[in-house]
């Protein structure tokens, strides 16, 4: 699947900012629409460690007015959560009626790195599709707008991205040896990556593959497809 991807789509930094800024107007005015309509919406964000996860959740957000909004960062299991059925805590995490949640990492954990991880069994993970696509349809069912991002960058510029990050001060604490580890694995989560969009793009919650060497074309991709998404409702 990933061979097929265009990463050497680019956005010159001038028509960035001329088309960033449009499509986050669009943005605030569908999430005013939202609310005024008491629908809600989940954006869920996935892809390589320093794809640009964070730097798209920014250009999402930081026009909306901050009360439209919840982002969700999560990392593994612990106390409570951990003695609960995995997605307990998603549940918890979705928005009131007319908000957006963000989920900065999410459910797909399951299938992804407590996969290769070995953090749970093959039968649970297997099971997992299955109860994350009806996870997904209760959601949608109800009126959910569900949309999720997979951000997609190749080795070199991952490891580019690695390395600028070790020398920058203001960056460094976003790089750890869980990322190096991981990096070891690119071919395990290469593979559990390509299962999971194969068996959990749905028509009620498809999969967007952002091209993401580019962070420029990434970011406008992601505002643009939400956008839409918001807009198609």
């Amino acid at each position: 699947m990933f061979e097929k991807v265009d990463l050497s789509k680019k956005l010159p930094e001038k028509r960035y900012w001329e088309e960033i800024k449009k499509w986050q107007v669009r943005l605030r005015d569908q999430s005013m629409r939202l609310f005024n309509e008491k629908r809600m919406a989940v954006a869920v964000f996935e892809g390589w460690d320093a794809a640009g996860k964070g730097g798209s959740i920014k250009r999402v957000t930081e026009t909306l007015d901050p009360r439209g909004f919840n982002v969700n960062t999560f990392a593994a299991p612990s106390g409570e959560e951990g003695r609960h059925h995995y997605l307990w805590r998603f549940w918890k995490a979705l928005p009131p009626l007319g908000q957006v949640a963000i989920f900065d990492r999410s459910h797909y954990g399951r299938v992804m790195v407590e996969r290769v991880e070995g953090f749970c069994t093959e039968q649970e993970w297997k099971r997992a599709f299955r109860e994350i696509n009806e996870f997904e349809w209760q959601l949608s069912n109800f009126g959910t707008v569900v949309v999720k991002f997979w951000l997609h960058i190749d080795q070199d510029e991952q490891l580019r991205r690695f390395k600028g990050r070790e020398l920058d001060p203001f960056r460094s604490y976003k790089l750890t040896d869980e990322d190096w580890r991981n990096r070891a694995k690119w071919d395990d989560y290469r593979g559990a990556v390509e299962e999971m969009i194969e068996k959990t793009s749905t028509a009620w919650a498809p999969w967007t593959i952002v091209e993401a060497n580019d962070k420029f074309y990434a970011r406008v991709k992601v505002v643009q497809t939400l956008t839409k998404a918001l807009e198609a409702v």
